[in-house]
């Protein structure tokens, strides 16, 4: 069952991450700029951040192996329109499509996980293991998207899913059986609505505002309508009786910094990948296989780390793994900070080792640290948050690299990257903080069960959430 689930994440995670080598490809095909590149990736991370919950939702209701199956179904013939699509607007559709199905396998496998495994630190083991497979997929996109671009055109990079679409539709209906909520959380449809307006416009503003000015009317406007939804969204969420968000849940400091963690793990991660292929193929001259190749030392870090930092969370806690992945993304941030076109290749290459090693200790900490102290009831909701988190890090991410790059120029854009990489060592910076919060005291989280056992009778069986 475990391997079914992380089977579901590889996909999830590749698809991440496996277009941005292919970028340059992609928008000589289709003759697509920066801008609309940017598009390509965020479109697929933005419809995963804003339906993980609800997915979560219509999986207790409707059963998790059915909406898992479903998703598997929706993201495969998603990426069969990403491969056949004839324009930049199809390929944007397609992607957004495939965020809907992932959205329906993330939190569903999640949660079959950590309620498969109610020992403590037998769970914290499993999530090492699925935080492996996760991290290993998102590191490994860049490497398998150029070696299938090496012989094949940017199209191969949605034909691949296939494979692994049919394997896991076989696996599941033999290995994951069929479960549901004892009782069913109601959809919160306008918490929904104002999430993704939210996050939509919020996103969309950090990837036009280069080309529309960042105090134009349109943009103003822009900030605005984030700040609405925003605001709309606390507002209704805090009224309802079972809202698509427990707010309560951020008045543990070691959940909201958890929260933040995932969100600057996964900036670094995505900021990194794109400014990386961007400079290697633009500004060195290397080919899809060759900056695919490149990333080889981030993806064996995230991969060597992740379950050896789920053995530690397990026997010592996470405030251990979270510092050492602090410690190592602001180093390897910090170690191309002075990026330039004749950058030594054995100080980028080790720069991406330090960041994978950091994105690798990270995973396992923020998950356990999210669900720490909370009744298994309450875990799919801390676990769903968190990966929404991890996606719009991703978003953030991407728009954030490639506004910073988007006007600059192959001989242009080390230098227009540095600040990317100061934002890196600055995520691992606010790891280093989350450990603080990592840890409650014994007394603390005793509290705190009661406090939650409490709160609620209305909150159990929402575990797939």
């Amino acid at each position: 069952m475990l391997a079914v689930c992380c089977l579901s994440m590889f996909l999830v995670g590749l698809d991440t991450t496996i277009v941005n080598v292919g970028l340059p490809a992609i928008g000589r095909g289709l003759d697509v700029d920066t801008r609309g590149l940017e598009w390509v990736v965020d479109a697929y991370t933005l419809v995963l951040a804003g339906l993980l919950i609800s997915s979560g939702a219509l999986a207790d209701r409707f059963g998790r192996r059915r909406v898992f199956q479903c998703g598997l179904a929706v993201f495969g013939m998603a990426s069969l329109l990403c491969a056949l699509a004839p324009s930049a607007g199809a390929l944007v559709a397609g992607r957004a499509l495939q965020g809907v199905g992932a959205s329906m396998l993330s939190p569903v496998a999640l949660a079959i996980v950590v309620n498969a495994m109610p020992d403590p630190k037998e769970r914290a083991r499993a999530i090492g293991v699925w935080a492996s497979v996760f991290g290993l997929s998102m590191a490994a996109g860049p490497l398998t998207g150029g070696a299938l671009l090496a012989g094949l055109d940017w199209r191969a990079l949605f034909w691949i899913n296939a494979p692994v679409i049919v394997a896991a539709l076989l696996l599941s209906a033999v290995f994951v059986p069929e479960s549901r909520a004892e009782r069913a959380r109601r959809l919160d449809l306008p918490g929904q609505l104002l999430l993704a307006v939210a996050l939509a416009v919020a996103v969309g503003v950090l990837i036009e505002g280069p080309r529309i000015g960042w105090s134009s009317p349109a943009a103003l406007a822009g900030y605005a309508g984030a700040a609405a939804a925003t605001a709309g969204f606390v507002w209704v969420e805090s009224r309802r009786r079972e809202p698509l968000m427990d707010l309560r849940l951020f008045g543990r400091p070691a959940f909201s910094g958890a929260v933040v963690g995932a969100v600057a793990v996964f900036v670094a991660l995505n900021m990194t990948l794109l400014l990386n292929t961007l400079y290697l193929q633009h500004t060195r001259g290397w080919t899809p296989l060759a900056a695919g190749a490149a990333s080889l030392p981030l993806a064996v870090g995230a991969t060597v780390c992740a379950p050896w930092s789920g053995r530690m969370v397990g026997r010592t806690g996470p405030r251990l793994p979270l510092l050492l992945a602090g410690g190592f993304l602001t180093a390897g941030g910090l170690c191309l900070v002075r990026l330039t076109p004749h950058t030594s290749v054995f100080l980028l290459l080790g720069a991406l080792s330090l960041i994978g090693i950091g994105f690798g200790f990270a995973n396992a900490p923020i998950t356990n640290t999210a669900v720490n102290g909370l009744p298994l009831a309450r875990a799919g909701v801390a676990g769903a948050i968190t990966s929404t988190a991890r996606q719009l890090g991703s978003a953030l991410g991407i728009a954030l690299a490639g506004g910073l790059v988007a006007a600059a120029g192959p001989a242009e854009l080390a230098e227009a990257s540095r600040p990317g990489w100061i934002l890196v060592a600055v995520c691992g910076v606010l790891l280093l903080a989350v450990a603080r919060a990592s840890q409650p005291t014994k007394t603390k989280a005793v509290s705190d069960q009661r406090s939650w056992g409490l709160l609620g009778a209305w909150g159990r069986g929402n575990s797939g959430s």
